[in-house]
């Protein structure tokens, strides 16, 4: 599959909260990630909104059902629908998660982690090819938040990532809040994960809030981002250089301004952290 995918720069998830004031402010966002599965319709209020604003920002798909790790068959008329709404909009890419989220019957409504075997491995890399075939586009996948592990485990979730993406060509969407969260839950070190991907494979970044319990960290994207996610950030992008990044926010949705406000402190410390890496080259 190819592999060259563009720089878009600073973008924001596309949440109906926000349609009215996008289309009357031209905000300065670079680009805007959809939930595909909210526009899998033959009409309606959300779709006109999405061209709407499909004609004046590149878009990206982002799914959250292909349940890629899943013991089920693969769902071919959803991948049908997935790959219909991208000729309709013509995103710069698609993506999903690394994971599974439905039994053989239902829907689970989660992104739960895999386990990080070789079986698993070869298992989800023909998934993906086929999925990749269907969509003829690359496939970029995400990494969950997790809170339990497999005892099966036989790699790291960042040496699985590596030799999935090394097997079957997709793409990576590395999310840096939830390398993050992980990492608390786990006690990992989180810059030992993102420093061992391989860098070339990296097309987008996400950036989210949590909520801190303590003991525990739970992946809520209803806060802003966090100054440790922060840092992680810039290390990332001085470590990988350019990538296009996405600010989410799924609940406690602010004011608008609130979010551009955020969106362009990830402008700033990127173009920051790039500034400082072009330095060092």
């Amino acid at each position: 599959m190819p592999t060259s995918l563009p720089f878009l720069g600073y973008g924001l998830g596309l949440r109906n909260e926000y349609y009215e004031q996008i289309l009357e402010q031209s905000p300065a966002v670079d680009w805007f990630e959809v939930i595909s599965e909210n526009y899998l319709v033959q009409g309606g209020k959300a779709l006109y909104y999405l061209d709407a604003i499909a004609e004046r920002y590149p878009l990206v798909m982002h799914g959250v059902s292909l349940s890629i790790g899943g013991p089920h068959a693969l769902d071919f008329d959803y991948l049908k629908q997935i790959k219909q709404l991208a000729e309709r909009i013509q995103p710069a890419w698609v993506s999903d998660h690394l994971c599974w989220s439905r039994g053989n019957a239902h829907q689970l409504h989660d992104l739960l982690p895999l386990p990080y075997t070789e079986e698993s491995l070869y298992y989800v890399a023909g998934r993906v090819r086929q999925v990749q075939d269907v969509l003829q586009r690359p496939l970029v996948l995400e990494n969950v938040s997790s809170y339990v592990r497999a005892k099966a485990d036989e790699f790291s979730e960042w040496e699985f990532l590596n030799a999935l993406a090394h097997l079957s060509g997709c793409q990576l969407l590395l999310d840096v809040n939830n390398v993050y969260v992980s990492a608390r839950n786990h006690g990992f070190d989180p810059w030992t994960f993102i420093r061992n991907l391989p860098p070339q494979s990296i097309r987008q970044l996400h950036l989210a809030g949590h909520r801190d319990y303590g003991d525990y960290v739970v992946d809520t994207h209803d806060h802003p981002v966090c100054d440790p996610v922060w840092a992680l950030y810039q290390q990332t992008l001085a470590h990988i250089g350019p990538v296009s990044t996405l600010l989410e926010r799924d609940d406690h949705f602010p004011p608008f301004q609130e979010l551009l406000d955020e969106l362009a402190k990830a402008r700033q410390l990127g173009a920051s952290a790039l500034a400082g890496r072009a330095l060092c080259a």
